[in-house]
């Protein structure tokens, strides 16, 4: 379906009605669903470094709402075998969507995407049951517009992970559960994938049922070797270095040296006990590596065990039982910085019981040891059928692997972070303007002070006495054409080529200004409702690098000094 011209540094969230060929023209049942975006003019994909479908969402007006649903990663929909959601041709539909452009460039697009349909006149059409969807998202995304949480590098636990809900104690106001929904009646849950945006790990999916618990065998922890294996390490090494010592005193100069001092008969007892003390070395060392080799085939056995027993037996804690956990699959090389990545999909056999009042539960888990993600996600579409005969899951393990719900797409190729350097090191450069010449304008694709792209002192890092803050302002030029931008530190230099996996939110020291920009007077999404921002006051000496999360290619950097 083709879109409105995607104007230089969109960052809009649209909804748009679907018809024509947007669906299809008769009634029957959709099997799978796949997304893209395109060129207009030669149908060719662009590259995600610089224009990315952000989100798309499809809701059908005329039978409940969201259906669909994809983001960065372009997920997939592939319903199971001998199921299908339910079409009409006089059904409403509208696409929520938010295409982003990355560059200063106006762009021709158009989203497409391939729907498997089967019409009520084919054969088939008499078998095919039908599937519901249930739209879950730990900020509740089926009533709030852009169901965002930031998560801050180092929060959430030991672990270098955060959990929302559970480690953000403000997640929700009091007495509420955003990320739960409750079955009206009985049916079988079909299938399910995750959504996580950049620096998300997974999605878990769990069930609550009042009164329910797996009561069956445990798992016991496998035995542990490790304190026997260790003293034979110890015990191992210490023969090897007798008998390194054993062998010298056979063959080694000392013993050419005693040859010719003693007489040929005391010479060959003195070699004979020697060589038996070799011998003996050799057996206590022989006797020591096949004790180790048994202890080793215990701890894989032992482990082996435990494993098998996970396999079946439910993931349950009380009355919460785990149902599926969507993982990410990174592609990027370097790790989960970029939306170059699959989420897992359930297998078709998946099949889980529902009973009237269940409750599903969702949360999502990013990572917190590379940087900070700001306007991030948790979402599951599930699917769902009226028939009550899944598995139960307080009986049945159903939280087993999925499985990739696609591969590596070209267009993400551009991974940046690489040389030669766009800019010199800022911290190198001599310093630019004082902060009492401020408010800064943030505009045209540039910062007034400090843009790494600027000449002269203009270029250079403003500077700041510590303790104090200066301010930047998003231009009136790119605030009436609605291109917003935000100030996002990122670790010095921060000057290698832009990519989608680069520059990222890792500064040593973190800030971030939001989204500026005023959408209709207020913070209506992605926009934060105001286009000012001040520098922290509590920031160290030194010299802070920036960028732009809506367009990376903006750089920019300012410098913290001792008053004098």
């Amino acid at each position: 379906m083709p879109i409105d011209a995607v104007s230089s540094g969109q960052n809009k969230i649209r909804n748009k009605p679907i018809t024509g060929s947007g669906k299809p023209a008769v009634d029957g049942w959709i099997t799978a669903i796949k997304p893209d975006l395109v060129y207009t003019d030669d149908g060719t994909i662009p590259d995600s470094s610089k224009v990315m479908f952000h989100h798309g969402v499809w809701i059908n007006i005329s039978r409940g709402g969201q259906f669909y649903a994809t983001g960065e990663e372009k997920t997939q929909m592939v319903l199971p075998d001998g199921y299908g959601y339910r079409y009409k041709a006089s059904d409403i539909w509208i696409l929520n969507e938010m295409v982003h452009n990355l560059t200063p460039t106006p762009m021709d697009l158009t989203v497409t995407y391939r729907i498997n349909f089967i019409p009520d006149t084919a054969p088939e059409a008499a078998s095919i049951k039908d599937a519901k969807p249930i739209w879950m998202d730990v900020e509740d995304g089926q009533n709030r517009g852009y169901p965002v949480f930031d998560v801050l590098r180092d929060s959430g636990g030991a672990d270098g992970e955060f959990t929302y809900p559970q480690d953000d104690p403000n997640a929700y106001p009091a007495g509420t559960h955003l990320n739960e929904w409750k079955a009206p009646r009985a049916g079988t849950l079909l299938g399910t994938t995750g959504h996580v945006h950049t620096g998300g790990l997974n999605t878990e999916l769990f069930m609550k049922r009042p009164g329910a618990s797996y009561t069956g065998p445990t798992c016991d922890l496998p035995k542990s070797y490790a304190g026997k294996l260790k003293s034979l390490g110890k015990k191992l090494k210490r023969l090897s270095a007798k008998q390194r010592r054993a062998r010298k005193a056979v063959a080694g100069k000392k013993l050419r040296k005693l040859r010719n001092s003693m007489s040929s008969n005391r010479y060959r007892k003195y070699k004979k006990s020697k060589k038996a003390r070799l011998k003996k070395i050799k057996r206590q060392k022989k006797s020591k590596l096949k004790a180790k080799r048994k202890l080793k085939g215990k701890a894989k056995a032992s482990n082996a065990g435990y494993k098998a027993c996970l396999a079946v037996t439910p993931n349950a804690e009380g009355n919460r039982v785990r149902l599926f956990e969507s993982t990410a699959k990174y592609f990027e090389p370097a790790g989960p910085v970029s939306w170059d990545m699959a989420m897992l999909s359930t297998k078709d056999d998946w099949r889980v019981q529902v009973k009237p009042g269940d409750t599903l539960e969702l949360q999502a888990t990013y990572e917190t040891k590379i940087g900070s993600w700001y306007e991030s996600m948790g979402i599951n579409v599930v699917f769902w059928s009226d028939e009550t005969n899944g598995r139960d899951p307080y009986v049945t393990k159903v939280d087993t692997p999925g499985q990739v719900n696609h591969g590596h797409y070209p267009e993400n190729d551009d991974h940046g972070g690489k040389l030669p350097a766009i800019a010199p090191d800022p911290s190198k450069l001599p310093d630019g303007l004082l902060a009492s010449d401020g408010p800064f304008d943030v505009g045209g694709y540039t910062y007034e002070a400090g843009g790494f792209n600027l000449p002269g002192a203009n270029g250079r890092p403003p500077v700041v006495e510590q303790g104090k803050s200066f301010s930047f302002k998003l231009a009136d030029a790119d605030a009436n054409k609605e291109i917003w931008h935000s100030l996002t530190s990122c670790k010095s230099p921060c000057n290698k080529t832009t990519g989608i996996a680069y520059p990222l939110p890792d500064g040593d020291f973190q800030f971030d200004s939001g989204t500026l920009g005023n959408l209709g007077g207020n913070a209506a999404p992605p926009t934060v409702g105001r286009t000012t921002w001040s520098t922290p006051a509590d920031l160290p000496v030194g010299t802070h690098t920036y960028y732009c999360r809506i367009h990376p290619l903006m750089r920019g950097s300012f410098r913290v000094k001792q008053s004098s």
